[in-house]
Formats: C-alpha cells, structure tokens, sequence
C-alpha cells in the first residue's frame, strides 16, 4: 500500500519548481492532487503528466493572496475529491520587493511582497484548517520557508521578512491545532534547482548568470544545489505517518548551507 492511498493533498505553486515536484510525488504516493497556481499552461501540463503516470489531479488556477479565490480552491478541492487531507503551502514569488536596501523600498513594493509571501500562507492555512476541522479527521500542513527566513538578508529584507513570518505562523498555528490531529510544519528550503532561483541568478548576472549560480554553489557544503524532487521528499515525510510526533518543525533542507550558523 502506497503512503497517501485514499487522501487528497492540495499544493499550491504547484506548477513548477518543489511545488511541482511534491505534486508528482504525491500522485505517485497514491494521493489524488489538486494543483493551485497562477498559470495554467504550466499547472495543466503537471496535471497531464501525473494522468499519464496514472494518478489522478486537477489544477485551479488561483491568486492565493486573495481570500476568496483561496476559499474557493479549498471548496472545490472538496467537491471535486470528497475531502482533504494534506496541504502544501508552497506558492511563492520574487517578482516585487527584492535586491534593494530597505529604505529604498516602496510601500506599494512592501504590502504586495508581504500579501504574496505571508498573507497567502495565512489565508491557505485558514480555510484548509476549517475543512480539517469540518472533518474532524485531522490533516497535515506543510508551509514553506527558506534559510532567508532564519535571519537577516541583505538587499532582501521583505522576502526575509516574510519567510520569517511563515516560520511565526507555522509554529503558532501547530501549537494551537496539534490537540485535534492536525500537525503542522515547515520546509525551510535552502537553494534548489528551480526557475525562481534561476531567476535570481539572471538578475544578478544578466550577462553571465551560469557565473553566479557557480559562485553560489561554491559556498555549498553539498557542492550543488539541490533537486526539487529531494525537497519533495521531505514534503511528503512531513505529511505522512511517519512524522506522526513531528509538530511545529522547521524543516531545514539546504545542503549544510547554514549549519556554521545554527
């Protein structure tokens, strides 16, 4: 019998990168998947390749920094599968807010950063706990973090700034729930194979971005960076039986990039 027979598991920014890769391995692990991303050329292609393996998903495309489209995804989740049972918080961005000093960003650049890094978390774990809770059968939350989120980031506060805050919530939030089955962590993700990373590199070597991901890696006790599939391995520990007594965890997966500092 597979890990996630019978459960339903929802991840958001799921059409690319850890997201995608957690998706995959949860259809492969029995679970039907919904897919919540903002694109759908690339979520529906995740949902092609898990029915070609033979799973079973559904994506919806969806802004989850606005509380009625995050609403919605968890009700429709619902009235497509029957239930859920594993979330993954995933959905992330880079696209406002970065690589300046923190005086030199906006207010604009400040409340959209915050609302699609932070709130987006706190809006997801909200409607997915009330579904848990109308269950009243339990469920798994994993939401994810980054190293940028154990301490200070320069030219990069409000992304640190907000996967710090996912960490405050994560752990409040398991303190609070863990009493009716519900066990929630975190995946303090370290650098990985992704486009967002690769995104970075771009922006800070648009000449020669191969440059900067070579000198980034060689600050890496692994010596690479990692695949998005090893993230999704933690993902699914997390979220299955086998972390049964696994509650409020930050997960740090980064290659020993910050075990000098921790």
């Amino acid at each position: 019998m597979r890990r996630f027979d019978g459960k339903v598991a929802l991840v958001t920014g799921g059409s690319s990168g850890i997201g995608r890769a957690t998706a995959v391995a949860f259809a492969r692990e029995g679970a039907r998947v919904v897919i919540a991303a903002r694109t759908a050329e690339r979520g529906n292609a995740v949902c092609r390749e898990i029915e070609a393996a033979g799973g079973e998903a559904a994506f919806l495309s969806t802004d989850v920094s606005s509380a009625d489209a995050v609403e919605a995804l968890v009700d429709s989740t619902v009235r497509r599968f029957g239930r859920l049972d594993c979330a993954f918080n995933n959905a992330g961005t880079l696209e406002a807010g970065t690589f300046r000093a923190t005086a030199d960003f906006t207010e604009a650049e400040f409340d959209q950063h915050l609302s699609l890094n932070l709130k987006s978390v706190w809006l997801c774990m909200k409607y997915e706990l009330a579904q848990f809770l109308r269950q009243n059968t339990g469920g798994t939350i994993v939401n994810t973090s980054s190293v940028n989120g154990l301490g200070g980031v320069p030219h990069n506060a409000l992304y640190a700034t907000a996967k710090a805050g996912v960490l405050g919530l994560t752990k409040s939030a398991a303190l609070e729930y863990a009493s009716r089955g519900i066990r929630i962590n975190a995946l303090v993700a370290g650098a990985f194979r992704t486009p967002m990373l690769q995104s970075v590199f771009s922006r800070i070597a648009p000449d020669d971005p191969a440059s900067a991901e070579a000198s980034y890696v060689r600050q890496m006790p692994a010596g690479r960076l990692g695949a998005p599939e090893e993230a999704a391995g933690v993902v699914l520990w997390l979220s299955s039986d086998a972390a049964s007594y696994v509650i409020g965890h930050s997960m740090i997966v980064d290659g020993g990039f910050t075990a000098p500092m921790r």
